[in-house]
């Protein structure tokens, strides 16, 4: 029987916590990581229904796409509507795990799924990941003390590049210093100039590992005042394959934007408010961009791209009216919550692969959580106007 942790390691292992947004809160919320899992089961939000749900199913694991919490709290009383959940979880023995917008970078993820709901071929990222911050590191050392420094920068995370580790730079050179009142010096004497035959050291390394490579070398340099630089090295892209925010691809055949409207209203789950077009309904289109979620801020990038169509979530007024003015690309904007669906049979099917070697049960929820219940639309023209001048 699988723990908790064994489960965790598994969706992390898909869904990197590297990738998340910095603001982002994703990972385990709660749960004991050795107690034994049997049932897992995937949502979208961790709302009251969804956690009822989750207990009365006898859940162990409840994965859902959207935190429970996205700002700092202090505390998780029973009195307050999150700090209930949280409660109800752990009396029941059910652990919370969420994958948010590392889901959506994720390959596959988020935006695969939506992708292949509504008929995409062959996509790629709309906006590929970048890969994390490197930082370059360069110090300097008695020759005598290189390699047990380089040793303890290695072991502190500096030097691995792909498939190697422990890689470094070494030149040799002369450093030169005179200790001043109050220094004890390993080498040389209080008011004297020194020289030192020294060798540079220049590692590459993750930037979270940059407190730890620090303190490894002021830990084994044998200066009492070691010399070095850290510099921060420019982004580049990810080498991770299809690593990042939406996604973009063709369709097979060109279609009218009335017959995609169609085809994605089909392939994302029914909610109230449907789904809504900005554009010329019969305009051909077959190169189209998606983005679970809130996308409007992918507007440009699909336009960039070349996108005849973006589908996404969420969108503004102004935003829409901007783009229609300044561009032909149509847009289609369904329920934030129906974008992100289609990810939760994905994700449970790649779970089960992924713990094929162990006796456990993946379910998705069936239920709506799309905050909206209904939609009214006026019955004429007439009644259209009438309502319009009242609202003004």
């Amino acid at each position: 029987m699988p723990t908790l942790s064994d489960v965790v390691a598994a969706l992390e292992a898909r869904y990197d916590p590297g990738l998340a947004e910095s603001w982002d809160a994703v990972g385990l919320v709660c749960g004991d990581p050795d107690v034994a899992v049997r049932r897992v089961m995937f949502a979208v939000d961790p709302v009251a229904s969804i956690v009822e749900e989750a207990i009365e199913a006898r859940v162990g694991l409840l994965v859902t796409h959207h935190p429970l919490f996205l700002s700092g709290v202090h505390g998780v009383p029973a009195s307050d509507p999150k700090g209930r959940l949280v409660h109800r979880l752990v009396s029941a023995g059910c652990g919370l795990f969420v994958a948010h917008t590392n889901a959506d970078r994720a390959c596959p993820g988020v935006n695969d799924a939506l992708a292949a709901a509504v008929g995409l071929a062959e996509t790629y990222p709309l906006q590929p990941a970048d890969s994390e911050g490197l930082d370059k590191l360069v110090t300097f050392v008695p020759r005598g003390a290189a390699q047990l420094l380089l040793d303890a920068l290695s072991q502190a995370g500096a030097g691995a590049i792909g498939n190697y580790s422990r890689a470094a730079f070494l030149a040799e050179g002369t450093g030169t210093f005179r200790p001043s009142p109050g220094a004890q010096p390993v080498i040389g004497a209080v008011g004297q100039t020194e020289e030192v035959s020294e060798t540079r050291i220049e590692m590459v390394l993750p930037r979270s590992r940059r407190s730890a490579a620090v303190q490894a070398l002021r830990a084994a340099h044998p200066y009492e005042e070691p010399a070095f630089d850290i510099i921060e090295l420019a982004s580049l892209p990810s080498t991770g394959a299809g690593r990042g925010l939406g996604r973009i691809g063709e369709l097979q055949r060109p279609q009218s934007l009335r017959e995609f409207a169609g085809q994605v209203a089909r392939g994302l789950p029914a909610t109230a408010g449907g789904l809504r077009i900005a554009g010329d309904p019969d305009r051909q289109i077959r190169t189209v961009a998606v983005c679970g979620g809130s996308g409007g801020s992918l507007i440009e990038t699909a336009r960039a791209a070349g996108a005849d169509a973006f589908l996404t979530s969420d969108l503004r007024h102004h935003v829409v009216s901007e783009s229609r003015e300044s561009s032909d690309l149509s847009l289609l904007d369904a329920a934030h919550w129906a974008t992100e669906w289609p990810w939760l049979p994905a994700a449970a099917g790649l779970l089960r692969q992924d713990m094929a070697d162990t006796v456990i049960d993946i379910t998705v929820s069936a239920r709506r959580t799309d905050p909206w219940t209904a939609a009214v639309q006026a019955t004429s023209t007439q009644e259209a106007r009438d309502g319009g001048a009242q609202r003004e």
